[in-house]
């Protein structure tokens, strides 16, 4: 049997040492090295998704633009959020309509009720309908120990990562219809958090018991509701809220001993949005990569 290092996930794709790279928050893409990979050059689509229409929290980057473009690909209209990378953004939207299928980029700080429910109506005025809701964005920021953590801080991670997955569900439930998909990402850190991000993980822990509990709703419309969570991905909010001398090494405690690419993580969702999933509710995926400790 041939081996190349295509074919081994241990180096498909880039390993540490990373350069350590330090940025603002919320990070951008352009600004990373290397450049992570959404699935420009991979992503094949097959019709999974044709004629459905998409809200994607937190599109511009990392895992919601992978998502993008992979349902894009998949035929389905494309409306995604961004808090403020305007570059980002138009180049999801760019990737999507290359795809041939509708773009819609809304800006907004998601920690606002009122924003929230205005995407979800922004969406069903520009597409007519919404068959799938994935909520996708969250704040994440590191201290060295919980003195650090100021109250503001400790708020707005709370609204904007388990609050705001409240706020679009129940403004968007109402406009799925039977055979539609909620697909919420929480992570690995709550289930093996880390000391660092406490308020990030204690709010993913909070997104896998909310999807628990929402998908015993939903079904009860027909919806679908599921978690992915994933391990350490290479996304632009890694330099910028990682402590510094930790980049380098980013990803190097898993089984593959690297960090997950974004490209890697699309076609989970796919699935999960995709009537291949129909009989797939109330369950939390994880993407980790093997790492199962801290």
């Amino acid at each position: 049997m041939t081996r190349t290092m295509d074919n081994d996930p241990r180096y498909r794709y880039p390993r540490p040492d990373f350069d350590t790279q330090p940025q603002n928050l919320p990070g951008h893409e352009s600004k990373m090295s290397p450049q992570p990979d959404h699935g420009e050059e991979s992503y094949a689509g097959n019709g999974k998704l044709a004629g459905k229409v998409a809200l994607i929290t937190g599109g511009d980057s990392g895992i919601g633009r992978a998502i993008a473009l992979a349902y894009a690909r998949e035929g389905a209209d494309v409306a995604f959020t961004y808090l403020s990378e305007d570059r980002d953004a138009r180049e999801t939207e760019r990737l999507i309509r290359e795809a041939g299928t509708k773009a819609l980029s809304i800006k907004l700080d998601q920690s606002s009720r009122a924003a929230c429910d205005k995407v979800v109506d922004t969406v069903i005025n520009q597409f007519k309908h919404l068959d799938i809701l994935v909520n996708n964005a969250a704040y994440q920021k590191s201290y060295n120990q919980l003195e650090d953590i100021p109250d503001d801080e400790l708020r707005y991670a709370f609204s904007t990562n388990i609050e705001a997955f409240f706020y679009f569900c129940r403004a968007a439930l109402g406009h799925i219809p039977p055979g539609g998909s909620i697909i919420n990402t929480t992570s690995i850190q709550a289930f093996a958090p880390s000391i660092h991000l406490a308020p990030y993980a204690a709010t993913k822990a909070a997104i896998a018991n909310f999807t628990l509990s929402l998908a015993a709703e939903g079904i009860k419309r027909g919806v679908r509701v599921n978690g992915v969570a994933p391990g350490p991905v290479w996304t632009p909010l890694i330099p910028a809220t990682i402590p510094e001398d930790k980049v380098p090494e980013f990803g190097a405690n898993t089984l593959l001993g690297r960090p997950a690419q974004p490209a890697e993580l699309a076609p989970l969702y796919v699935f999960l949005a995709s009537p291949e999933a129909s009989y797939v509710t109330g369950e939390i995926f994880g993407a980790t990569g093997g790492r199962r400790q801290m």
